[in-house]
């Protein structure tokens, strides 16, 4: 995310470009893991809050993406991993999007924050439900009633944040594991990811295996790489994976 002078907010045209990078990234099978980050002081500080309230005083407030969610990959599922590499400021929507990033590599000056209450909103972005599943409610009340700014540390230790680093090795550390992630199946890094989300967003575990294994293992079955990967083992030779059809 590029627009320092303004700590990465994301304008409605931003949101969109965005929404099309991430829809490319699934479409492209040579494509595995993708790592987020900005440049300058922030991460991102969400959602641009003086185009919103424009939007809102001319009646159009549902066209910058509240109902979708303030950005297009707050809420977004997909089928790749994300790894957030969070250099600096995380407001708002930015805060939301690395909760929903698979991992996420932290600064350590980075500092979240989800201060929507501040401004007489609330968050929108699904991260009210995933932080309670991750850090539990009480965490979840501190973080989200009191909008207070908290820590690269903070985070880590409620299980947001995977690792902290400084900040001149923050891309570095996401690219690693980037790179342990690329070096795996693609068709299983696609239906086990499917599998953690559908675990992470539903309440009941044995709901969420079943939904799981009737959605995915089919198709893990029925793929390439499962036999290459197979063979691999019984060869005693490392795998040669093949695109994901998935």
């Amino acid at each position: 995310m590029d627009r320092p002078s303004s700590l990465n907010a994301l304008s409605s045209e931003a949101l969109r470009e965005l929404d099309s990078v991430l829809d490319w990234y699934d479409a492209e099978p040579t494509l595995h893991v993708l790592v987020v980050t900005g440049t300058g002081r922030a991460f991102t500080a969400g959602a641009d809050l003086k185009e919103w309230q424009r939007t809102l005083e001319g009646g159009k407030g549902e066209q910058f993406g509240v109902r979708e969610g303030v950005t297009p990959f707050t809420r977004r599922k997909g089928k790749k991993p994300i790894i957030a590499a969070v250099n600096g400021f995380a407001f708002g929507g930015g805060c939301e999007f690395a909760v929903n990033c698979d991992l996420v590599v932290a600064a350590d000056t980075a500092i979240f924050g989800l201060p929507e209450v501040k401004r007489g909103l609330a968050p929108t972005g699904g991260a009210l439900t995933r932080i309670v599943h991750t850090a539990g409610m009480q965490v979840a009340s501190e973080i989200v009633l009191t909008g207070r700014r908290l820590s690269a540390q903070e985070m880590q230790s409620w299980g947001i944040v995977n690792k902290v680093v400084p900040m001149n090795k923050v891309v570095d550390e996401a690219l690693r594991y980037a790179s342990l992630i690329a070096e795996n199946s693609p068709d299983a890094i696609v239906c086990a990811r499917a599998g953690l989300r559908q675990a992470w967003e539903t309440a009941n575990v044995e709901e969420a295996t079943e939904q799981w294994f009737r959605q995915y293992f089919s198709l893990l079955e029925q793929g390439e790489n499962i036999r290459e990967g197979l063979a691999a083992f019984v060869d005693k030779r490392s795998p040669v994976w093949m695109e994901s059809k998935l």
